[in-house]
This record gives C-alpha cells, sequence and structure tokens, in this order.
C-alpha cells in the first residue's frame, strides 16, 4: 500500500518528529541588529495572524493572554518620562525598566509601590520612579475587565553595580524578593500583583487579551519611537490552567 505522508518530509532545520501542540509564537529580528519600529510593528502583525492558536473565553473579546518581549526602547523612555513623570532616564544600560500588574486598592497599591522602592535599595540599587502605563480598558470583555490590574512601570539606577550581567543580576534579585514579598503574602489583593519583567536589556507588553487588542490596549507599542531589533509575540491558549493576568 501506497505511503500517504500529512506531513512534509525532513528537509534543513525541519523534521516533523519535533513537532508539538503548543501556544502560537512568533520572532522577528533584524540580523544586523538595527532598531527600528518597523520590528515591533511586525511581531505584533505576527501576533494578530496567530489568533487560531490563543484562546478566549465564551465572550469572544476575553483572552487567554497575548504579548510581545523586546529591548528596552531607550529612545522612547527619553521622551515620554521627561514630558510625563519629569526625569530623565540615564544612559541606556544605566538603568532597568520594571513593568507591575498591581492592585487597585489604593492603599495596597501604595503597600506594594513602597515595598519594591525598599527592596530596590536593599540591594544597592538607586529606585528613579514611577510611570503609569496608558491603556484602554474599554476594550476589555467582562471577564478579563473583572480581574484587571493598574499597569505602571519603574526605573532603577544601577548606581555602583557593574553594568551588564553583575546588574542582571541585582534586578533579578529584587524581582524575586518582591514576588515573594507581595504576591505569596497571603492578601487576596496582592494575588494581582506580578512583574512581568524587570531588566536593563529587555521589556514585556503583555495581558489578559486577545491578539487583535494588544496594541490597542497599550498604545504605547503604536508610538513611533517604540523600536527594536528583535521582537518575540505570544498567543496564549490556556489548556490545564485558568486564564489570568500574570499568566
Amino acid at each position: 500500500m501506497e505511503k500517504v505522508f500529512t506531513q512534509p518530509k525532513a528537509q534543513g532545520l525541519y523534521d516533523p518528529k519535533n513537532e508539538h501542540e503548543n501556544c502560537g509564537i512568533g520572532l522577528i529580528v533584524d540580523m544586523k541588529g538595527r532598531r527600528s519600529h518597523d520590528i515591533v510593528k511586525g511581531a505584533l502583525e505576527i501576533c494578530l495572524n496567530l489568533d487560531h492558536r490563543g484562546g478566549c473565553g465564551c465572550d469572544p473579546i476575553t483572552g487567554d493572554g497575548a504579548g510581545i518581549f523586546m529591548q528596552i526602547p531607550h529612545n522612547f523612555f527619553k521622551t515620554v518620562c521627561n514630558t510625563e513623570c519629569g526625569f530623565d532616564v540615564p544612559n541606556e544600560g544605566d538603568y532597568g525598566v520594571g513593568f507591575a500588574f498591581l492592585s487597585r486598592d489604593d492603599e495596597e497599591r501604595k503597600n506594594e509601590e513602597t515595598m519594591i522602592e525598599e527592596i530596590v535599595a536593599e540591594e544597592g540599587l538607586q529606585f528613579i520612579g514611577w510611570r503609569d502605563v496608558p491603556v484602554r480598558s474599554q476594550i476589555l470583555g467582562k471577564a478579563s475587565k473583572a480581574c484587571e490590574p493598574v499597569m505602571r512601570q519603574f526605573f532603577v539606577n544601577r548606581a555602583d553595580v557593574g553594568r551588564g550581567l553583575p546588574f542582571e543580576r541585582k534586578l533579578y534579585v529584587v524581582r524575586r524578593l518582591a514576588t515573594h514579598r507581595i504576591r505569596y503574602s497571603g492578601s487576596d489583593e496582592a494575588a494581582l500583583f506580578y512583574i512581568s519583567s524587570l531588566s536593563s536589556r529587555t521589556i514585556t507588553y503583555k495581558g489578559m487579551l486577545t491578539t487583535e487588542q494588544l496594541e490597542e490596549y497599550f498604545p504605547d507599542l503604536s508610538n513611533e519611537v517604540m523600536d527594536s531589533a528583535f521582537a518575540l509575540t505570544h498567543s496564549r491558549f490556556s489548556t490545564n490552567t485558568f486564564p489570568s493576568w500574570p499568566r
């Protein structure tokens, strides 16, 4: 009997035995390391085309999750931090950016922010300031809106810590300590707390969104100054877990 192949034969870097079911991911990169907004736009287009790889609830505008991972957009932060936040960011590589999901309760959120600032100081780093991340909450579905956290970015100066990996290690410690002391403190409100990224090199924008909502929810991503030499995008399908903003 003649064999019928439903997959292409192994060729080049492709081998059908390595195929697995998973969420949808896509990567776009400039091989010469040139940063541009086109890379960000290209990744968002990939994400949109991966809609079939993501999940949604009975409400089709409540998504399991979508996000984008890319280089720190230094030129963008040089512009917006000066005009929006009243402070200037240091030279590229001398500061880290954290993206935090915070409690909607004003008092609880203040406690979370204070604890982050204290941990930054404990680790010998210098806290620069906070930035409110613009979001369009009105586009969310009922379920994702009901548990939407407050989105804020925070900026950390490396102070006397060495550039590169020494600084990255310190930022990792800050993130883990904040997660342990806040998210796992036992408070119901603290369950919303999450630091999606904290690095001097990369940043993540993500949420309990559909692929179509990602760019619309975060207007930052449409800014022409938002640039990167690579961008990794993700469309999530929640199988054995419940959807949530941190996931």
